[in-house]
């Protein structure tokens, strides 16, 4: 298709001439210079960038908003370099850029240049390649008033009477002794000026004419010229006209008619001499060029007709494709309602004795309801199936949400109560928590559904795989015995308690050489808070519960890392609570594998270390703003909304960060959210010069840190454990 396309136009590419496209306002006097950037959702180039300035004064900007392209709200810097050599150092710009920031993504600073060359790049993570030069020259005194020399040659191979066969190349040359050449362009018959950069290619046959212009710095255009010529086809016996088909596309309607668009796509294909036009006509309209697949959003029935010709002048009948389109029907953006009713035996003061039953429906008058989940005690949503029966003693919410069959999820709605001991029966003290939906051992997912038991613990409570045992028998000891007094009560039948055990025995847990449990780096007192340290803006503040909390007046960004010890291959859990105020989201994340933060020459900044040569794993609920949301690898590997497993604000979450050799797993609630394998870069072993972080190389041993994002970005931590992998 694309071939074909590139006949119809007569044009293909070949290197040659190049220039970047010139700066917004051009190059004028020194005082009214304007040097423009843009950026869109693009994070390996800018839009467009100036190549070339005049020395002196000069009004930088740099846009990045929906305007030049940006759809995603990604923030983009526009940094100059002053730290290599090789470069001017004298103008100090770092320019940080959002559609959504009070600027509207829209900046400027004034400057004073000076001759040379200037380096610049964009300093977020993942974006390095976005990066060029600026070349600064003294201006020459602003009295050029002579555009520039322009000359173009036709090159090809050419027959008796002077036509060139098959195809004809087109080079144009421009000079100027003044200020420089700083544009040139070409246009083909009537069609508008485009930018000249490279020879131009003409294969259509026929007689063409060729304009062309160049513009210097100083703004002189010369005057049009021409270039005449003809192209004929090969001398060939071909006497068969081109196989043409039509195929259409888009989404259909259950009686094959397409909703809101069909797009109907025109192939040639030609074994003689070649495909030399394809046309196209709508309904009884006139035959036009074929360019590019033609979009048909009309209500109706349509027919598209199409031809084409080969460069020998045989011509293929008319064939045609007829289709329907219908309107796209309303779309479903409402979600759905859900409601709670809660049950049981009470006392005077409203509180349920012994137990409370909570039951949940759900309606939906559009696309219908597809899902409800439960949330209890700020756990993770689960799949509501039967009513949920809670019989520990203490306070209760049971968070509840529905998602409809178009996609639309209702925002989660709490239901409180208390339930209050029935005939004495105390709190249970399970050792550990787990209220996944099956059991695993380690991490041996084993099927078997994760039941309460009659302790009021489940399953998975009581199997303990997180201890640190001292031997693999003694901890296959132990799960035989849990596992037996299950079958006993009967909450496991004996294939279940089969899996159980075997998936004990596999995990391996206790054997000799292996970190069996999880290691506590937080445990939620003040010994465990005083081993981590902080660096940059910000801050964190143990609290009385055992969590930590970001601080909501020490303003800026910064880190709290642990720096007792580096890890390379490991799985890392926590739980983290967005804590922050209002209707926003908490903007954090957590860092993995970073170098010694306070002996790093290549970055001054502390708390940058970590972005730069780490990976972060973001914390993101918000649903707007930063494209990255929980789950994604920051700057590298990006995790939607749909797929971060939102919960509602002020519920805390298990997070997950499993690192093997370079590959990186994110769980949220024990639901695999993300992947991300950074095998293909090469790894580094410190020490080492360079700064790994502009190509997603990252080590393979490093540092582990919690980000605080800003006063506004409130999250709280808790619970951090390591286990060496």
């Amino acid at each position: 298709m694309f071939a074909a396309l590139l006949m119809v136009l007569g044009l293909t590419s070949a290197p040659a001439y190049g220039q970047q496209a010139p700066p917004s306002g051009g190059a004028g006097p020194a005082a009214e210079q304007l040097l423009r950037w843009t950026a869109s959702d693009d994070i390996t180039r800018y839009t467009s960038a100036p190549a070339t300035a005049v020395a002196g004064a000069a009004t930088i900007e740099f846009e990045n908003s929906e305007a030049t392209g940006n759809t995603t709200s990604m923030p983009h810097t526009l940094t100059f370099v002053t730290s290599d050599p090789d470069y001017n150092d004298d103008v100090d710009v770092d320019i940080l850029a959002n559609p959504s920031d009070a600027q509207g993504g829209k900046h400027s600073v004034e400057v004073t240049l000076t001759p040379g060359t200037y380096k610049y790049h964009c300093t977020i993570p993942g974006h390095g390649q976005m990066q060029g030069t600026l070349v600064v020259t003294d201006g020459g005194g602003g009295d050029d008033t002579t555009p520039p020399e322009t000359s173009a040659k036709v090159a090809g191979d050419q027959n008796a009477d002077g036509e060139y066969v098959g195809m004809a190349t087109v080079t144009v040359t421009a000079s100027d002794a003044g200020s420089g050449v700083e544009t040139v362009e070409y246009a083909l018959g009537d069609g508008g000026y485009q930018a000249y950069t490279e020879p131009v290619m003409v294969h259509e046959v026929g007689a063409h004419i060729f304009r062309y212009r160049a513009t210097d710095k100083e703004g002189n255009v010369a005057e049009e010229k021409t270039a005449e010529f003809t192209v004929v086809a090969p001398d060939t016996d071909d006497t068969t006209p081109p196989e043409t088909s039509a195929t259409v596309d888009g989404e259909q309607d259950d009686g094959g008619a397409y909703i809101g668009m069909a797009t109907v796509t025109v192939t040639a294909s030609d074994a003689g001499s070649g495909v030399n036009t394809i046309e196209f006509a709508l309904g009884d309209g006139e035959f036009q060029p074929y360019t590019a697949p033609v979009m048909v959003h009309e209500p109706g029935t349509h027919t598209v007709r199409y031809k084409a010709t080969d460069k020998a002048g045989n011509a293929a009948g008319t064939k045609s494709v007829e289709f329907t389109v219908v309107e796209q029907p309303e779309e479903d953006t409402t979600p759905p309602e859900t409601t709670a009713e809660t049950e049981g035996k009470r006392n005077s003061d409203g509180d349920y004795i012994g137990k409370a039953t909570v039951t949940l429906t759900a309606t939906d008058e559009g696309s219908g309801v597809e899902k409800v989940e439960y949330s209890l005690d700020g756990g993770p949503f689960l799949a509501y199936t039967d009513p949920v029966v809670v019989d520990r003693t203490g306070h209760h919410s049971v968070a509840h949400r529905a998602t409809d069959k178009a996609g639309n999820t209702s925002q989660a709605v709490a239901e409180s109560f208390d339930v209050v001991p029935g005939g004495g029966v105390p709190a249970p003290d399970c050792p550990e928590y787990d209220e996944r939906e099956t059991v695993f051992v380690g991490d041996i997912d084993t099927g078997v559904p994760n039941r309460m038991t009659p302790e009021r613990c489940t399953v998975g409570e009581l199997i303990e795989d997180e201890k640190d045992w001292s031997s693999h028998a003694l901890f296959l000891k132990h799960v035989t015995e849990v596992t037996g007094a299950l079958l006993k009560d009967k909450v496991l039948d004996a294939r279940e308690r089969k899996l159980i055990n075997r998936a004990a025995k596999d995990s391996g847990i206790g054997e000799p050489g292996q970190q069996t449990g999880y290691k506590k780096l937080f445990d939620g007192t003040k010994e465990s808070f005083d081993r981590w340290q902080h660096v940059g803006g910000g801050a964190f503040g143990l609290n009385g519960d055992g969590s930590m909390t970001s601080s909501t007046e020490a303003e800026g960004m910064g880190m709290l890392w642990y720096p007792k010890r580096k890890y390379s291959d490991y799985s890392l859990k926590l739980q983290f609570r967005d804590d922050a105020p209002g209707d926003g989201n908490a903007n954090s994340g957590v860092f993995a594998r970073f170098p010694y933060v306070h002996d790093n020459p290549e970055e001054p900044r502390p708390e940058w270390v970590a972005i730069k040569f780490g990976h972060e794993l973001q914390i993101l609920d918000r649903p707007d703003g930063d494209m990255y949301k929980t789950g994604s690898v920051y700057g590298f590997d990006r995790v939607g909304l749909a797929g971060a497993g939102v919960t509602p604000k002020g519920t805390w979450n298990d997070y997950e960060i499993k690192v093997v050799g370079q590959h990186y797993s994110v769980y949220r609630n024990g639901e695999l959210i993300n992947e991300f394998d950074n095998s293909g870069g090469q790894v580094f072993q410190p020490p080492r010069d360079d700064d790994p972080g502009t190509d997603g190389r990252r080590y393979a041993s490093g540092y582990i840190g919690l980000q605080v994002h800003g006063v506004t970005d409130v999250i709280s931590y808790r619970d951090v454990r390591i286990k060496e992998l």
